[in-house]
């Protein structure tokens, strides 16, 4: 069967507000189970998310599969299609940009446009509105994108030599997405802006040269971390505790929140406990993730179902 299997991501890394991302290995599949006649869908959700997208209405895959065979004049087709998800939803770990990345390919195989998936990324970006999360969804890695509204630009930086875990701690609480945008200043002083820009230009080039020590400074952030903080519990101590952690190389807050990343070296157990302590504290459950960096990034697998049919890597800290 074709399927789609497209990893999460953590968008901003502190210091690269709408522009840094890096892919982490923990995947959505999206198993196209047969072809049915046009504007016809049956979605079938298996983990996170269940009934809620299960209405093909509000699935953002299946929106993202119909707007793609549009963009490029293609006859409507109905899928019949089981996802599979282990992404947690509004979480700040690319759901969206997973379910946008993986219905774009699936019509881009369906479809059978033959189009690299780099050049599916500008139909990628725009559909989601920024880059920072569908750009290393699709081609994994930690990248620093750029998008003007019809092209994007991108570059994925080399991997670490070193073995680095992702540690993702993810408490049960939501953030609305729209939310966190709308608690952001409008304008920011002169210095807050050097700071960032001073910040994201280091931890670009401790990335490439493999300088680790310098996340800790690198990952800092006065654009958005100070005011998201605000929406979840702990979310205004949680970075402080997690930094003092021996091995622990830096944290931020994964995407718009409330879930919380660290890159560690070495044992990530005593972060990752760490990061839950903070939630269990103020009485909220949560669930941490040791991950790697997914360096290959979204991919379809299997065959086109046959047109004859038409017509866990997770602890729960209490």
């Amino acid at each position: 069967m074709l399927t789609a299997i497209v990893p999460a991501s953590s968008a901003n890394i502190g210091s690269g507000f709408d522009s840094f991302g890096v892919a982490l290995s923990l995947y959505n599949r999206y198993q196209v189970v047969g072809l049915l006649p046009p504007d016809t869908y049956e979605v079938e959700v298996v983990g996170e998310g269940g009934r809620s997208l299960a209405k093909p209405e509000d699935n953002l895959l299946i929106r993202s599969f119909r707007a793609t065979l549009a963009k490029f004049d293609i006859p409507p087709v109905g899928l019949k299609l089981k996802s599979y998800n282990a992404i947690p939803l509004s979480r700040g770990l690319g759901s969206s940009a997973s379910a946008i990345v993986g219905g774009v390919m699936l019509a881009n195989a369906v479809g059978m446009l033959s189009l690299q998936r780099e050049k599916l990324l500008s139909l990628m970006v725009e559909l989601e509105g920024h880059p920072d999360n569908v750009v290393p969804c699709c081609i994994g890695g930690f990248v620093i994108s750029a998008w003007d509204g019809k092209e994007v630009k991108y570059v994925k930086l080399p991997a670490f030599e070193e073995k680095i875990k992702v540690v993702v701690a993810v408490p049960d609480v939501t953030v609305d997405t729209k939310m966190a945008r709308e608690v952001l200043p409008k304008s920011v002083s002169l210095q807050d802006a050097v700071f960032n820009l001073s910040r994201a230009a280091l931890l670009a080039a401790s990335w490439v040269t493999g300088k680790l020590e310098n996340l800790p400074w690198a990952m800092e952030d006065k654009l958005h971390q100070p005011y998201r903080a605000k929406l979840f519990p702990g979310g205004e101590e949680i970075l402080d505790r997690v930094k003092s952690v021996p091995g622990c190389l830096g944290a931020a807050i994964s995407g718009s929140g409330p879930s919380v990343l660290a890159f560690v070296k070495g044992n990530p157990t005593r972060t990752a406990k760490e990061m839950c302590s903070v939630f269990t504290e103020r009485g909220i459950r949560s669930r941490f993730f040791v991950l790697d960096v997914d360096q290959e990034g979204a991919r379809i697998k299997g065959a086109k179902p046959a047109a004859a049919e038409e017509g866990s890597r997770c602890r729960i800290i209490v």
